[in-house]
């Protein structure tokens, strides 16, 4: 019986240190693969199974983060931010993409700039029903007419499923019933993803000083 469990606890051990592992170079070989198909957008005489004669994986993703580096370097200076601009202008002209165009645009300066507030907090709130608390993000306040309908301040949150962050649900709830979290956003994350079992440390109470 001892040694059988003692053989079962190392087989666990051992998925413990591997499944990680296999998880994360899973995910890393699709990233590069994905990538590396926009080696398709180059000229065949061009592609490096042409030049060298192999296949080499990982040139397109190099090429592809070259690519983005470039385009944000030229973006820089005075020239490339009018050519954004006028690219930005021409394309939201455009009947049907435009919209779209416009709408994604906006998305991804909230999410991607520097500047933005979208994701900065982590947030506790009441869902799915009373007495059941979640970890939802802060993503702005209502806008629109949404705002003539609403009684109270009420702030725009994002609720993550788990273990899919990507997908979930957009709610907007009373600024009163939300509990702002000292939680930095990566560790939220990785208490949703865990499902709870990653758990992050409770931050460190100062106590307060009497009263002089």
């Amino acid at each position: 019986m001892t040694k059988k469990a003692t053989l079962k606890s190392v087989f666990l051990t051992g998925l413990l240190v591997l499944v990680p592992l296999a998880i994360t170079l899973w995910v890393l070989k699709l990233i590069i693969g994905t990538m590396d198909e926009t080696l398709l957008l180059l000229p065949e005489a061009w592609r490096p199974v042409r030049l060298f004669g192999l296949r080499l994986p990982g040139i397109g993703a190099i090429l592809t983060l070259a690519f983005i580096f470039a385009v944000g370097l030229l973006t820089h200076n005075f020239i490339g931010q009018k050519l954004v601009s006028w690219w930005n202008a021409l394309v939201r002209r455009i009947p049907l993409v435009g919209p779209l165009y416009s709408s994604v645009q906006q998305v991804s300066d909230t999410l991607l700039s520097s500047n933005g507030n979208a994701f900065r907090k982590a947030l506790l709130i009441e869902y799915p029903r009373r007495g059941s608390w979640t970890i939802a993000f802060l993503t702005g306040v209502p806008g629109g007419d949404v705002v003539n309908h609403l009684r109270e301040p009420h702030v725009s949150v994002y609720v993550p499923t788990t273990p899919n962050p990507t997908s979930g649900f957009f709610l907007m709830v009373p600024k009163s019933e939300v509990i702002e979290l000292d939680m930095s956003v990566d560790a939220a994350l990785k208490y949703i993803v865990s499902m709870g079992v990653v758990a992050p440390a409770a931050p460190v109470r100062r106590p307060i000083d009497p009263p002089l």
